[in-house]
């Protein structure tokens, strides 16, 4: 989490909101690009069935891109009903740990570019990426 705050907070006008309980939510001009999900009942133990806690939420560029990622054979991705037909993917923070650190930069960056003003993201890929 410690590595998610620091890549997320580094992209230009990246904001970090903490719910009553101190979830946070990374949103780029007031829009949400990284959330830790509260308990849903959507998002269930499979041992357990109890509701998990430990969810975050990351925006992607589409479809196509929420459909690769799932299918990613470490099992580190899921998705449930309630995010069908929406651009995004899931992932409990102890799988953090699964992803090299230049992978959970790149799925934090995709997340932002997703919310970013144009300009702004062309900038930064242009400085960042090779334009």
């Amino acid at each position: 989490m410690a590595d998610l705050d620091e890549l997320a907070l580094a992209l230009p006008q990246a904001t970090k909101e903490l719910s009553e309980d101190g979830r946070p939510a990374y949103k780029v001009h007031g829009k949400l690009f990284c959330l830790h999900r509260a308990r849903r009942p959507d998002a269930l133990d499979p041992q357990t069935g109890e509701r998990l806690d430990d969810v975050l939420m990351f925006r992607v560029a589409d479809l196509d891109v929420k459909e690769l990622l799932l299918t990613d054979e470490r099992g580190i991705f899921f998705t449930t009903p309630h995010f069908d037909g929406y651009a995004a993917v899931l992932v409990r923070i102890p799988q953090l740990a699964r992803l090299e650190r230049d992978e959970l930069e790149d799925l934090v960056a995709e997340a932002w570019l997703t919310r970013a003003q144009k300009r702004v993201a062309k900038a930064w890929l242009a400085e960042n990426a090779g334009g």
